[in-house]
């Protein structure tokens, strides 16, 4: 059985009543709020306030606030008049029963219809969201496609233009080729008969002799590290070095349809500045079209993968964001300190995205991981320090 509050106060002008319903040092999540146009019910175990108002209200403009240890209640009038009482005079049970369930049954009805308002805004939103990034990729496939078009034009142009030189040149050539055969024939038909004994073999120009073969000797200087022998990660170190070079080096085959690109355009470390450009500006679509552009180029540069999960983050594709820091991890392998603070990065990102999805459990692993890594890094204690508090929280509640 409640207990019932008495204690309570109200105040009223000609348009709106005000209750305080003290909370004795309930604390304000542990406060439920019933109110509708005839009913009012603050619960906050084991203390119970109701009241059958004197009048109709209108719900829609009226307001509850939880503050400094009780809870004000401003119902508005839907008639300018002052009450006489704030509750009916009444002590029939079956009638305050009635009245008290229909009250409940307009206000689950009225939460079923914000939640429905709520999903469909939702829906509408990811839909504008969709529309503008399927308008966005058109458009960048339009400017791809009139790049190619002006580039195959002007490959056509220059063509066209060597062809016509070259044939300038053939047609010169050969002129002046008949040119010397006329003058060769006009000096034969001059020179006098009886000189058979001369030579009418050309002597061959002097030509260099041929160079020397030599080898040349070439050496490495090996590379230092600064970890004592036995605490050296050469071996790592090596692996990852290869990597970095293979991955310079590695070109998709799937993008022969970007052949007709600009020569930036096909260079991954290129579309990668253009998308950090983008996202500095807080241009994220345009940032995370340079980074596909980009990785369907090459596949094996991790920062194109970070770097996209950190717009997916500002955009809130978290699932995104999630597998592109998961890519980014398993590119960076082995672990070494060159790759310590790209490490860091992609893990922050993955755990934003986790606890964002309330899985801050994953979470805090991610955070945890990066804190290894920067262990004197503030800010990355004290956002651990948070999510730790937010799950040791949801356990004392939950118990």
């Amino acid at each position: 059985m409640p207990l019932l509050v008495t204690d309570y106060s109200w105040t009223q002008t000609e348009t709106t009543v005000y209750i305080h319903v003290p909370l004795k040092g309930t604390a304000a999540g542990k406060v439920d709020v019933v109110s509708t146009d005839e009913y009012l019910k603050v619960h906050f175990p084991p203390y119970l306030f109701e009241a059958f108002l004197f009048e109709p209200v209108n719900d829609d403009r009226s307001s509850a606030k939880i503050r400094d240890g009780e809870a004000v209640i401003s119902l508005s009038k839907t008639t300018k008049n002052m009450w006489r009482h704030l509750m009916r005079n009444t002590d029939d049970k079956k009638k305050k029963k009635q009245v008290r369930e229909r009250a409940l049954l307009k206000y689950q009805e009225k939460l079923c219809s914000e939640s429905r308002s709520k999903a469909e805004k939702q829906r509408a939103e990811r839909k504008y969201a969709l529309e503008t990034m399927m308008k966005l990729e058109q458009e960048e496939r339009h400017s791809i496609q009139r790049i190619k078009d002006t580039e195959r034009q002007r490959t056509t142009a220059e063509m066209k233009t060597w062809q016509l030189r070259q044939k300038q040149r053939a047609e010169e050539k050969g002129q002046g080729k008949l040119h010397r055969d006329d003058q060769n024939k006009l000096r034969a038909e001059k020179q006098p008969q009886g000189h058979s004994g001369q030579s009418d073999k050309k002597q061959p120009a002097d030509s260099p002799a041929p160079r020397t073969s030599r080898n040349i000797q070439v050496t490495f200087t090996p590379r230092v590290f600064p970890t004592a022998l036995r605490e050296s990660r050469a071996a790592e170190e090596e692996e990852w070095l290869r990597k970095q070079a293979e991955a310079r080096r590695a070109v998709n085959a799937d993008v022969e349809e970007l052949g007709d690109l600009k020569e930036e355009d096909r260079n991954p470390e290129w579309l990668k500045n253009k998308g950090d450009k983008c996202f500095v500006t807080g241009d994220y679509l345009s940032a995370v079209n340079a980074y596909n552009l980009a990785i369907r180029q090459n596949k094996k540069i991790p920062a194109l993968y970070s770097n996209r999960a950190a717009c997916h983050l500002k955009l809130g594709n978290l699932h995104k964001a999630i597998e592109d820091s998961s890519q980014a991890l398993d590119l960076l392998i082995p672990p070494v300190a060159d790759n310590a603070a790209a490490r860091a990065r992609a893990s922050v990102r993955r755990g934003s995205a986790f606890c964002r999805l309330q899985f801050y459990a994953e979470g805090l692993q991610d955070y945890q991981a990066a804190l290894k890594i920067d262990p004197h890094n503030e800010a990355l204690q004290a956002d651990t320090q948070r999510i730790q508090d937010i799950i040791q929280g949801s356990a004392a509640k939950t118990h």
